[in-house]
């Protein structure tokens, strides 16, 4: 009985536990989340916007991914307006609400003077869903690469509109305006940019005015610093420290990271299936999942200016992503999930971890009855 008892209460020790792991934050905001990208449209000609069905579909494929490294749950948005509407709120909303699928929010910034649109868009949610959005998110971004586009580097090569660091510390304070007295108001505001753009001490503005560093970490496009694959953890090693230095003591988190699958070859660099599932390994399962937050990029592929395919799955068929997704014994990643049943894990979130405490509580009453 004893032995059994004690069997009982660490399965509801572990399950206390991993609730309150996902519903806990301090000062230093959320950790540990996992993620993808997920843009508005489909890269078309057209730009086709997503509607929710779409996002419902890559919601339900991220959370199944068969042999996933812990339970790819949230997902990092770049706008809050449904694409092709003035401030319609985006639809990923609503298929975020239905799967239990967590939100870093994006507001768009570049090639604007204001974000009133967002922020119409962001108050119209709030309205409609309440607190079954609002404890959804896990930040808000202002901007993404705005920074970067606008750099030598970024105008080089043709990377579009940008904004500078006195526009983006100006649209911050306006979303901290907007959430002020909202169920949003406690939620960390920040910004995501490349990390040479974090490491430009002309950007300091950014830093002091967000809570959050969000970094994009691309090994591949460092063609100045030796990117064959053979050297990609060491380039991903620098480029991080750069920005982990100019974060200073702000969290910094990895808003986008990846390795094409294919593509051309960009200086050193060749792509391939295996340099991308490679690259899984030696920099998702050996530094950052269930460590750091990481919106990995990507689940499938949305950005039809890019050449390269970053998607891990063809089709969002989540039995079989292109690569193998398990990470190796020792690694410090998460549990391996979805090994059996791709299905059964799917919204597997803190309705699963509830269930496995009641089991817990009843098995160890009835222990001790």
């Amino acid at each position: 009985m004893l032995h059994a008892m004690r069997i009982t209460a660490a399965v509801l020790s572990v399950a206390i536990g991993l609730v309150a792991g996902q519903i806990s934050s301090d000062t230093s905001g959320p950790s540990g989340i996992l993620g993808f990208n997920s843009g508005a449209f489909f890269p078309d000609d057209d730009e086709t916007p997503k509607k929710k069905s779409d996002f419902l579909e890559e919601f339900e494929a991220s959370q199944s991914l068969h042999g996933s490294p812990g339970l790819f749950n949230s997902v990092r948005l770049y706008t809050n307006v449904q694409w092709k509407t003035t401030s319609d709120p985006i639809e990923a909303f609503e298929a975020a609400i239905e799967t239990n699928t967590t939100m870093l929010l994006g507001v768009w910034c570049s090639g604007t003077d204001s974000i009133e649109s967002e922020l119409t868009a962001l108050q119209s949610a709030l309205d409609s869903h309440g607190s079954s959005f609002a404890d959804l998110v896990v930040g808000i971004s202002v901007g993404s690469e705005d920074l970067y586009r606008i750099s030598e580097t970024g105008v080089e090569n043709e990377a579009g509109t940008g904004t500078d660091a006195k526009a983006i510390a100006g649209f911050i304070s306006d979303v901290r305006a907007a959430i002020n007295g909202t169920l949003l108001e406690d939620k960390m505001v920040g910004h995501v940019d490349a990390w040479s753009a974090w490491g430009n001490s002309s950007n300091k503005a950014v830093v002091d005015a967000v809570d959050f560093v969000g970094v994009d970490l691309y090994p591949y496009y460092e063609k100045d610093k030796g990117n064959s694959f053979d050297n990609s953890t060491n380039v991903y090693d620098y480029i991080y420290g750069i920005a982990k230095d100019a974060a200073g003591d702000k969290p910094l988190w990895i808003t986008e990271t990846g390795y094409p699958v294919s593509g051309p070859t960009f200086g050193e660099a060749e792509t391939s299936v295996q340099n991308a599932g490679a690259y899984w390994q030696n920099i998702g399962c050996d530094k950052l999942f269930g460590r750091e937050n990481v919106w990995w990029y990507n689940l499938r592929d949305s950005n039809p200016a890019n050449e390269e395919k970053f998607g891990i799955t063809e089709d969002l068929d989540a039995a079989n992503p292109v690569f193998n997704l398990t990470c190796a014994a020792g690694s410090g990643a998460p549990a391996t999930i979805n090994t059996e049943d791709s299905s059964a894990n799917r919204f597997g979130t803190n309705s699963n971890v509830a269930m496995l405490v009641a089991i817990g509580v009843m098995g160890l009453m009835a222990v001790i009855g």
